[in-house]
């Protein structure tokens, strides 16, 4: 069990239940031994504790006169084992126990005496949780509590205590956990209020508050001369910068208003001491009545930026005003003309003032980086903004062309060679197109060759590097570079965060995009791909909490109620939030097929055939989008595999031999395209081409092994095992299986349980044997 859990603790939350005997009164030291003997046994004789040693899911370490139980599972495993021994705590009055959860890093270690030990924020702040604790206490971290109460079965179990000061200042939030059976209802000692004190007390206290609020009166007057008006020390650094409004009568220019916006916002994502929100989180604002206070809870600043921009011929007027989102009062306000050519100087200064009015810092090459104008040509400028507002709106093609006009109008406009890498890079990963590829690599080259150190470029080119030739080492090397000059550009951390979990980083990555969240809250992908990382490594209550996050933000992003639905397939082979989402989603739009897809899955895990090819039938697209893998599915191979299943060989034949002729053709197009050569795998598998069948399975594991890619790896080995099967090789298809139920994010008992491409392997007793580990549910009968 040990190497189990150290293995995983390397890259997963731990969630830690310690317990301790509060007092011992005066009993002797055998008595004492005892007591502790007796917790250990009571304990160990849990049902709770028994199943997560069995399940290896549980790491257990004696602590003082008391143990850490580590579950590797979830925290509900942790609080119902607390629950659990607080009931049996009841019938042992003598056993004085408190007891204190929290969800946190945990890593294993060896002590000096060469035995198994855990360390982390895990353990550390469990302790201290437990610690303000009397005797029956369970007491959870505010963390633990915010991922229970998502569940209806813990809401009336969790009672808010407030916050307390634990070690070295830091402030905990702890919520009294307790049933009818269970725990203690009772306000900890330590976190009730102190007792009444005497009058001479209570005179020294008004003296004592007396000289602390002149003290104060005359430290507000020495900051309103040394910071000036409306100023105050230790402001907070976070600023949100809210759409622009044009009031330029000429419609046209309503992108310039947004480009100014926009670039004031990338020169304060240059400022190290600020936390500036991404543009992605703050778009939807434009248009609507802003009350900066509710702006300033749901993206987590102290402040945003209002603005608007008149534009007449060659003269531009920018008035931008900056308040504080928990005062509703203006921090400071301005207003800029000048000519066209000189905007950039009006970005700079904006930024500038920003920074200074929020007390923050900047570094000499901060200072310089805001001051340079990135070109001298007021034409090439303003088609860069038209370029850039065409790539804000999906229009790849015409930002391309827009980018490329800039570039013949100068060519020493190094940040707009560094925009044209950028979307000519994200418009390769649409399709797959590598004449794309090699032209975003040389842009990415030619703007670090006119600017070296432009931070933008030096991310162009990761992107390059990551999408591209998959050189991971060469992109974090261009990321860290450009993340020096761009902290605040939530985009490198997912990139960041999207290369370390390539490199089976997940612990690493799970942080990276941590970060990318706090920055750009309501960009619904950010959510998609954390909560994608935390049930790879099977952390489901976060990874729930992540897609819920991502539903809450933007309730009309398809791909997280989907997500969110197939966790609970995954982690309990539950198919009713799927079908619940499905009665839910009628007349959605159907971008790029994704509910199409959605659906039709459905349909084959509930074996409703029929349905699944009339949905399928109904559809007028070729091709249908997945959250994974990244290449999109023809219709016609989703078609011949239902066929298949619903045991009509001539019309899946019919099906399989359109999908190789579409699969042929894409593979000839990208080569490198694992995926590609995955699908035309199955599609040559359907058609009982062995030969061809394997060729490309094995093409695409080779292509994109998991020792390159921990993420879609897996997904390819599964593609070559589902091959395997359809074409009757069951030694090589469960040799495969067995090996990917032990990898992280690949497939998951339950799923292998109920989905029907893996009949023909249900009758042998491995397959069984795979599927065993947990309870099972009874597959649904063919209709």
């Amino acid at each position: 069990m040990a190497d189990l859990i150290k293995t995983d603790l390397h890259f997963r939350i731990g969630h830690v239940l310690f317990l301790d005997i509060v007092a011992y009164s005066n009993l002797l030291i055998t008595e004492q031994h005892d007591h502790v003997e007796k917790l250990n046994e009571l304990v160990r004789g849990c049902h709770c504790f028994q199943h997560a040693e069995e399940t290896d899911e549980l790491l257990c370490l004696p602590a003082g006169d008391g143990m850490a139980l580590v579950f590797s599972g979830t925290v509900e495993a942790a609080v119902d084992c607390a629950l659990e021994i607080g009931r049996e705590l009841t019938q042992h009055p003598e056993l004085r126990v408190r007891m204190g959860i929290h969800s946190g890093p945990i890593s294993l270690i060896t002590d000096v005496n060469d035995r198994s030990n855990v360390a982390g924020a895990g353990i550390n702040v469990a302790q201290r949780v437990m610690s303000r604790g009397d005797a029956g206490h369970i007491l959870l971290s505010r963390h633990v509590a915010e991922d229970l109460e998502q569940y209806p079965r813990w809401r009336d179990c969790l009672h808010d205590l407030g916050e307390c000061e634990v070690k070295h200042g830091q402030k905990l939030g702890i919520v009294n956990c307790y049933t009818a059976e269970a725990g203690n209802p009772e306000t900890p000692l330590k976190l009730q209020h102190p007792a009444r004190v005497s009058a001479s007390d209570r005179s020294r206290w008004r003296a004592r508050f007396v000289s602390l609020i002149l003290g104060a009166i005359l430290l507000a007057l020495a900051a309103s001369f040394f910071w000036g008006p409306g100023v105050h020390p230790e402001r907070d650094k976070s600023i949100a910068v809210l759409p622009f409004e044009s009031l330029s009568d000429d419609k046209q220019n309503a992108y310039f208003a947004g480009g100014i916006q926009d670039d004031v916002l990338t020169n304060l994502t240059k400022i190290g001491d600020l936390r500036v929100i991404s543009r992605t989180s703050v778009m939807q604002y434009r248009g609507r009545p802003s009350n900066v206070r509710e702006i300033g809870e749901a993206l987590g600043v102290g402040a945003v930026l209002e603005g608007s921009v008149r534009r007449e011929g060659n003269r531009v007027r920018v008035s931008v005003q900056l308040i504080d989102t928990k005062t509703d009062e203006h921090i400071w306000a301005d207003e800029y003309e000048r000519e066209l050519t000189d905007v950039f100087a009006i970005q700079s200064e904006l930024a500038l003032q920003i920074a200074s009015a929020l007390q923050s810092k900047l570094s000499v090459g901060e200072q310089a980086s805001l001051r340079r104008a990135p070109t001298k040509s007021g034409e090439a400028y303003l088609i860069y903004l038209q370029a850039r507002d065409r790539a804000l709106h999906a229009q790849p093609d015409e930002a391309i062309e827009l980018l490329e006009k800039a570039i013949q109008l100068d060519p020493t406009f190094a940040l707009a060679f560094a925009h044209l890498s950028y979307v000519q890079n994200s418009l390769y990963q649409a399709n797959g197109d590598p004449a794309l590829l090699e032209k975003a690599g040389a842009a990415a080259h030619e703007a670090l060759r006119l600017q070296p150190n432009l931070p933008e470029a030096h991310f162009a080119l990761a992107y390059n590097y990551y999408r591209g030739s998959h050189d991971y080492s060469s992109a974090l090397r261009e990321l860290a570079i450009a993340q020096a000059g761009l902290p605040n550009e939530a985009d490198i951390y997912l990139v960041i965060g999207s290369i370390e979990r390539r490199q089976g980083k997940w612990s690493e990555s799970i942080e990276e995009l941590k970060k990318a969240t706090l920055l750009n809250p309501i960009d619904p992908t950010l959510w998609a791909n954390l909560g994608t990382s935390y049930q790879a490594v099977h952390d489901f209550s976060l990874a729930a909490k992540a897609f819920d996050r991502g539903i809450a933000t933007s309730p009309d992003f398809f791909m997280n109620h989907w997500l969110r639905a197939q966790l609970e397939i995954e982690h309990k082979g539950d198919l009713a939030p799927a079908e619940q989402l499905m009665t839910r989603i009628a007349g959605w739009p159907d971008s790029g097929g994704q509910v199409t897809y959605a659906r039709v899955q459905l349909k084959l895990l509930q074996r409703s055939y029929d349905d699944a090819l009339e949905i399928l039938r109904k559809s007028e697209l070729d091709w249908l989008s997945a959250w994974r893998p990244p290449t999109p599915v023809p219709r016609a191979l989703l078609l011949g595999l239902t066929h298949r299943l619903r045991n009509e060989p001539e019309r899946a034949r019919a099906d399989f031999e359109e999908a190789c002729q579409i699969m042929e053709q894409a593979v000839q197009e990208n080569p490198t395209d694992a995926s590609r050569h995955a699908l035309l795998g199955e599609a040559y598998a359907g058609l009982g081409r062995k030969e061809d069948a394997l060729r490309e399975g094995k093409r695409a594991v080779a292509l994109l092994p998991e020792s390159k890619d921990a993420l879609d790896g897996p997904g390819m080995t599964l593609a070559l095992a589902r091959i395997h099967t359809m074409l009757g090789d069951k030694d090589e298809a469960l040799a495969l299986l067995e090996h990917l139920l032990a990898t992280p994010g690949s497939v998951s008992v339950y799923h292998l349980r109920i989905d029907p491409e893996w009949d023909a392997l249900r009758t042998d007793p491995r397959f069984e044997s795979m599927t065993v580990s947990a309870p099972r549910k009874k597959p649904e009968p063919e209709r």
